[in-house]
């Protein structure tokens, strides 16, 4: 570490009496932050809140018609056979449309697709009879101007907290010929990545 370097600090649930033991077995130990529940909470949010995700729209058909919501939580598991999981932080609205659905449909959008992004992350969602919405092959509806869209199924739901951890086998995939810029999702806001951000 060069002398200029900050020191990271580390929040950590421990007791205050468990530190003040180990304290005085090690002496030499780094200081640490007293912290109860919710400030790891809180310095977990800020922690991913940088962190940069990329975007999806994940839809379904629920009695009402087609529903969705926006997600910044998938990600690829495997390849062989296609799996990819994301989390749902509600069992309620869109989030429990998707959640009972027996197939679901993730949009992996571009920033081009901002637009649909914010649609979907509000509530709410866009009719049946909808212009912005397709059809695969298999009858599904979907986002014709997303990046690619997966249709999937569930292979299991995990309550994790109060969010529920979803793994989905990819079944089909349509991907875009014509892609835009990747979209993520960083600081509560939405960015493109263009080529003047690439750093190697």
């Amino acid at each position: 570490m060069s002398a200029a370097a900050t020191p990271a600090v580390v929040v950590t649930p421990e007791s205050k009496a468990a530190r003040a033991d180990s304290r005085s077995a090690c002496p030499a130990a780094p200081p640490e932050v007293d912290a109860t529940t919710a400030d790891i909470t809180a310095a977990y949010k800020d922690a991913f809140r940088g962190h940069p995700a990329g975007v999806a729209v994940i839809t379904a058909e629920g009695p009402d018609g087609p529903t969705g919501l926006t997600a910044s939580s998938v990600a690829s598991v495997a390849v062989d056979p296609p799996v990819l999981v994301f989390s749902l932080s509600t069992n309620s609205g869109s989030a429990g449309v998707v959640l009972g659905a027996p197939l679901f449909v993730v949009h992996l959008m571009d920033a081009r697709g901002v637009a649909l992004a914010k649609r979907f992350a509000s509530t709410g969602s866009p009719a049946a009879d909808d212009p912005i919405w397709g059809r695969l092959p298999s009858g599904d509806r979907y986002l014709p101007d997303a990046a690619s869209a997966l249709r999937c199924r569930p292979l299991s739901t995990t309550p994790i907290g109060g969010s529920t951890v979803v793994v989905a086998e990819v079944l089909d995939i349509v991907v875009g010929l014509d892609r835009g810029e990747p979209l993520v999702y960083h600081n509560r806001e939405f960015h493109s990545l263009t080529d003047r951000s690439r750093l190697s």
